[in-house]
């Protein structure tokens, strides 16, 4: 019976969280890149702060390049996975329901994390480093804004361009994750979901009911990613 390779040894007890040893790359990556910078950190560092050998960070990421990619794309899975759960909405969601809770959702993404790798979008290197997997997420999450977006100003005759800021206000709260815990920053996703429907020409008169349905189905999301799948009989 073939025995199972064991990897090489750590340098020292776990210091990151995570379940893998990936998941430690990615937080200690997390935390140089927004404090130290992209390019001045190297993959040595990264592997220093996990606790590992560098060659062995080399079995779970080729280049650094990939594992910026990494980190980005989890700025934008999350909310990709949710917009399914906003489609399959019963009642079906309006447009502008939709990119209420859309947002409310993104934002809270961005503000939650451990590191602002959301502020990483700000890094002159994005331009040149290898990321196309990232750019294609991001783009197709701001397609599905913009799509909205056009659905509510055809309604409300608000100028098209109007149409792309609803986009931009999400990600300008990278710009506020250093606001301190609290409820005024739980609140802020939807202050901006707000926002968000108000730029396309939308009253508040409806704002409290905005509210209302996208809590709901942010709760019934949530509930459906943290439900485990029975057994066998």
């Amino acid at each position: 019976m073939p025995l199972t390779r064991a990897g090489r040894p750590r340098l020292h007890d776990q210091r990151r969280p995570g379940l893998t040893a990936r998941d430690e790359i990615l937080d200690a990556a997390g935390e140089l890149f927004t404090t130290t910078g992209y390019a001045g950190t190297s993959t040595r560092t990264i592997a220093e702060a996990v606790g590992m050998r560098q060659a062995s960070l080399y079995h779970h990421f080729k280049t650094k390049d990939d594992i910026l990619c990494a980190l980005l794309e989890q700025t934008v899975a999350p909310t990709l996975g949710f917009v399914p759960s906003l489609l399959s909405a019963e009642p079906a969601l309006t447009a502008a329901e939709h990119l209420h809770a859309l947002a409310a959702f993104d934002g809270a993404q961005l503000m939650s994390g451990r590191w602002n790798l959301g502020a990483l979008y700000l890094l002159p290197e994005l331009r040149d480093a290898k990321l196309q997997p990232f750019w294609s997420e991001r783009e197709r999450l701001r397609l599905h804004y913009l799509d909205l977006s056009l659905a509510v100003v055809n309604r409300t005759g608000i100028p098209m361009p109007a149409a792309d800021l609803p986009f931009r206000l999400v990600e300008s709260l990278v710009n506020m994750w250093s606001m301190p815990a609290g409820p005024q920053r739980a609140e802020l996703p939807f202050h901006v979901a707000d926002a968000c429907v108000r730029v396309l020409g939308l009253s508040d008169d409806a704002a409290a009911d905005r509210r209302e349905r996208s809590h709901h189905e942010i709760d019934r999301h949530s509930r459906g990613a943290c439900r485990v799948p029975p057994g066998p009989a």
